[in-house]
């Protein structure tokens, strides 16, 4: 049986209205993450090629989630001022995307929560350049409710 162009934007439409009413618990969206990286790799280019070491650990706190108007903010210590985040969302995932002032790019990727730790996996990714070098990281790790 073929179904017209009618039928197909009527179910797409009744599709989409249902998953618009599924109830989201408060828990699923936290307004604050506290975020720690303590595994990755770090590469920076020098002489012709690339070369790897391990990254000093690191965290920040992602604060005042606005997943409705895709904001953030990014505290990296107590008392250092806020950057910009945008958010894009993903299925079971949200990117928190800042451009430093310089023009660089910091990205992290916040999973959502695994049941068994209580902890949401995450991965943050620095695109930088050092006196014209290249210089990126790639950390994983976790984020929590704050």
């Amino acid at each position: 049986m073929k179904h017209g162009p009618t039928v197909s934007r009527t179910l797409g439409a009744v599709a989409g209205l249902l998953l618009a009413a599924l109830p989201v618990a408060a828990d699923e969206n936290p307004k604050n993450l506290s975020c720690s990286f303590a595994d990755g790799a770090s590469w920076s280019y020098d002489a012709g090629a690339f070369h790897s070491k391990p990254p000093s650990p690191l965290a920040f706190t992602i604060e005042n989630i606005d997943l409705e108007k895709q904001t953030a903010t990014l505290k990296a210590a107590p008392g250092a001022v806020a950057g910009k985040l945008s958010v894009v969302r993903a299925i079971n995932a949200n990117h928190f995307l800042e451009v430093v002032n310089e023009g660089f790019l910091n990205l992290t990727t916040v999973y959502d929560k695994d049941e068994k730790t209580g902890k949401r996996p995450a991965v943050h990714s620095r695109h930088l350049g050092i006196v014209g070098s290249p210089v990126f990281g790639q950390y994983t790790g976790f984020c929590s409710e704050e």
